[in-house]
């Protein structure tokens, strides 16, 4: 009857532990329509699963002037209630700050070639911190190294501002990019909560998702080597990439962290990754022709340079406000005007930008930009004509204009010295310089000559 008792109690044991067993968390990736499951992570272990894996170590200032060092270590890299939580943190060498954190990479393990990513994550907020969700390729020196072997930045974002999560494509060479950005403010901004994102990467087009919604849709882009003809399209987009996933401390676009930035919450928090795959895909694609905008009837590239309608300002079409890292500031189309106000000119030229994209710019071929500009006190202005699909390059470089009380017209002129772009972008900046006087601007023109 003892014995009896006993294997009774093992049985009942055993019993609960597999009950608690299925009771543990165990996450039914979804279908798609139209797609196949390649891989996922859901990340229900307990330990990162190194078969998909890599930890990724580096020393500072490996890339980007970051201060991070990248490490092995699970106090850097570790799942936690079911999320990958790579996590920077603050110390101490020869006296000075010091900053370690955790990149993962998929490298030789989960590599493929066009598919859909779809990964979500919350952002962690600090000054200096800059999460990132991207792909490189399996083989770098295929093509070239980078720019030439091409990136793709499913999602990046500045600690400074969760409000805005960039997606981005790099090519070249010479480099050059293409970006979309999206807002989400209060409760919906990216270190508010989890947030999904996604790229459709197919031979001829990719499309990147936030929450759904279409954020950026590129199919034009390049590589080659310096001196040689372009390769192939869509090189460098047809060959196998990863997905990795890492947070950088400070670095050239987010800056330094400061006394602002709290490292006991500097958490980038993935909650799952999965990749899908269409049965097949058509990879018979042309490089589309590009279109360049047309002149006005008086020559004029700028459309309602003039400014007698009204139009939106938020959107992507002819004229565009934007406010960045601090920058806080307004603009209204009124009595044939633009007139911008800003109460704080944040940290950079470009934290209070007026700008006009879509401007033809052929190489070899001379323009000129003209425009009419007051304050109401003297202040600086930066005016330029930029590339934003090749890499912020400068047709007009950045000229700083003083402005006074009156109405001036300012005239400049310049040739168009690189490859041909049909997104030649005028852009007003206005601010870092202390300057919140309000601007007024009318009479815009870039015209050819």
């Amino acid at each position: 009857m003892k014995n009896k008792k006993i294997i009774s109690s093992i049985l009942a044991l055993s019993m609960l532990l597999l009950m608690a067993g299925c009771g543990a968390k165990k996450t039914e990736t979804p279908q798609i329509d139209g797609y196949k499951l390649l891989w996922s992570d859901e990340f229900d272990g307990k330990e990162m699963d190194q078969s998909k894996w890599n930890y990724e170590p580096h020393e500072p200032g490996w890339t980007n002037n970051e201060l991070q060092e990248y490490t092995t270590s699970t106090k850097n890299v570790f799942v936690r209630d079911g999320k990958l939580v790579l996590k920077a943190i603050k110390t101490q060498k020869d006296g000075k700050d010091y900053y370690t954190s955790g990149k993962v990479t998929g490298q030789n393990k989960t590599d493929f070639q066009y598919g859909k990513v779809v990964v979500s994550a919350k952002v962690p907020e600090g000054q200096g911190l800059w999460p990132a969700i991207w792909m490189m390729p399996k083989d770098e020196s295929y093509y070239g190294q980078w720019p030439k072997c091409g990136e793709i930045d499913i999602m990046e974002s500045l600690g400074n501002d969760t409000t805005t999560s960039y997606s981005t494509i790099h090519y070249g060479e010479p480099h050059a990019e293409k970006q979309g950005t999206i807002v989400k403010e209060g409760d919906e901004r990216f270190s508010a909560k989890f947030h999904e994102y996604s790229v459709e990467w197919e031979p001829g087009e990719m499309r990147f998702y936030t929450d759904g919604e279409l954020v950026l849709t590129v199919n034009d882009w390049f590589t080659a080597k310096e001196g040689e003809d372009e390769k192939p399209y869509p090189a460098p987009f047809n060959q196998p990439f990863f997905v990795q996933m890492n947070l950088a401390v400070g670095g050239d676009w987010p800056g330094n962290p400061d006394a602002t930035t709290d490292f006991n919450k500097a958490e980038f928090e993935i909650d799952y990754v999965r990749v899908y795959q269409k049965p097949s895909y058509d990879t018979n694609v042309k490089k589309p022709e590009k279109t360049f905008a047309q002149a006005d009837s008086t020559g004029n590239f700028i459309h309602n340079g003039d400014f007698k309608k009204k139009e939106k300002l938020d959107d992507d079409t002819d004229w565009k406000f934007l406010l960045f890292n601090g920058g806080v500031g307004a603009a209204e189309i009124k009595d044939g005007e633009i007139v911008i106000t800003s109460s704080n000119c944040g940290t950079e030229e470009y934290s209070v930008q007026l700008v006009h994209p879509d401007l033809p710019m052929r190489k070899g071929h001379k323009y000129r930009v003209s425009f009419d500009i007051k304050a109401d006190e003297a202040r600086k202005c930066i005016v330029c004509v930029s590339a934003p699909n090749a890499g912020w390059i400068r047709y007009l470089p950045d000229t700083s204009i003083d402005l006074t009380t009156e109405f001036k017209k300012f005239t400049f002129e310049f040739e168009m010295k690189d490859k041909d772009d049909n997104n030649g972008r005028l852009e007003f900046n206005m601010g870092k310089h202390g300057d919140t006087a309000t601007i007024h601007i009318t009479n815009v023109r870039v015209e050819e000559i």
